[in-house]
């Protein structure tokens, strides 16, 4: 292991060396500008194409949760929902004809995680809506849920979800009634932590032999290493030391599990298509929508890793897609830093060919 740590960051360091400043100017030229953030910061709902062909069918309600913790337990680093993970599943709800209501373990206004290295259109068009405001600066207590107003649950994730999901009473008891009802029961990335401790009327866990989906050991591990000591466990485990059969994705990309009525998402580059099986499993097949450019890296990404670079090179030939080319980059560097040189340098000759 030494030996590698110690070749990679030779090559790197050489890398950098010799290539010196246009290096630095090559990696930036990836970064959008500063009119493109500007007007993404601006978008609003009436104008996204895909918001305009929304049904005018009113066909129920979906609740979202969302976690009230705004601290990881004893440390000072700060945490709450992801605002990624509510923003497009929301817009994909209402977009369906579901109205959605948001509701917290403690209600009232909800903390919020906003990664700018994520956002998109729509995700600033949440921010933009007072609609949309409104229900998360004034969330529902989950204690006053009443699970008969609701076709279905959206656990968000966040890791503030994993401290105050798994032992919330409210919390079990809804999931329960709604597994009991056979209605639709979703969570994805640490959204999960909400299922973990629901036990049935015959005293099994309700994830026991179910096969489902969430942040891994490896994509905690990763961003947090002593997320061990910080966290009440890591859900991976967790939801394997209850039974379920976890469904292990690619790290940093799209895992979407369904079993039955219950749909779990990986991370959240699974929220699109966790959200539109979630439409499917309530009886309705979505409306059209243009595939983003975050998903279309993601789908190219995954085809590298499955396939190779040459058939991710032949996609992107074949293919007039539009793709986020610095997610391309940050998952190079992701591999550069898991001393894995030779992905690295083929995402980086992958994310130049986009340019």
């Amino acid at each position: 292991m030494l030996k590698k740590i110690l070749i990679t960051t030779i090559t790197i360091v050489v890398l950098v060396l010799s290539l010196g400043a246009y290096a630095f100017y090559w990696l930036s030229s990836f970064m959008p500008k500063e009119h493109e953030v500007t007007a993404l910061k601006a978008s609003q709902p009436s104008a996204l194409t895909y918001l305009q062909g929304s049904t005018s069918e009113l066909r129920g309600k979906i609740l979202a949760v969302v976690t009230s913790t705004n601290k990881m337990g004893q440390s000072n680093k700060k945490t709450g929902y992801e605002l990624t993970e509510l923003s497009r599943a929301y817009w994909v709800f209402t977009a369906n004809g579901f109205k959605v209501d948001v509701a917290s373990v403690k209600g009232g206004k909800a903390p919020v995680v906003i990664d700018a290295d994520d956002m998109g259109e729509y995700d600033y068009a949440f921010l933009n809506d007072p609609k949309a405001q409104q229900k998360v600066t004034q969330t529902l207590f989950i204690d006053d849920v009443d699970p008969n107003d609701y076709a279905a649950v959206y656990f968000v994730g966040g890791k503030g979800a994993m401290f105050d999901f798994p032992n919330n009473p409210a919390i079990q008891k809804l999931v329960k009634n709604l597994h009991e009802n056979n209605k639709i029961i979703t969570a994805v990335c640490h959204g999960p932590a909400a299922l973990v401790n629901v036990k049935l009327d015959n005293n099994d866990w309700l994830i026991t032999n179910k096969d489902v989906s969430g942040f891994t050991n490896d994509e905690e591990l990763f961003l947090i290493p002593d997320a061990q000591t910080i966290f009440p466990f890591l859900l991976q485990d967790k939801l394997s030391e209850r039974g379920a059969n976890f469904q292990l994705g690619e790290t940093y990309l799209e895992k979407v599990v369904q079993d039955g009525q219950l749909i779990t998402g990986q991370n959240p580059w699974s929220v699109w298509t966790l959200a539109e099986k979630t439409i499917e499993a309530l009886g309705y097949d979505p409306i059209p929508r243009e595939i983003t450019a975050e998903e279309n890296s993601i789908q190219l990404l995954t085809l590298y890793k499955q396939e190779g670079y040459k058939s991710a090179r032949s996609f992107v030939n074949n293919n007039n897609l539009k793709y986020q080319q610095v997610l391309i980059v940050m998952h190079s560097i992701v591999a550069f830093m898991k001393m894995n040189l030779s992905e690295g340098l083929d995402l980086l000759l992958i994310a130049n060919a986009l340019r």
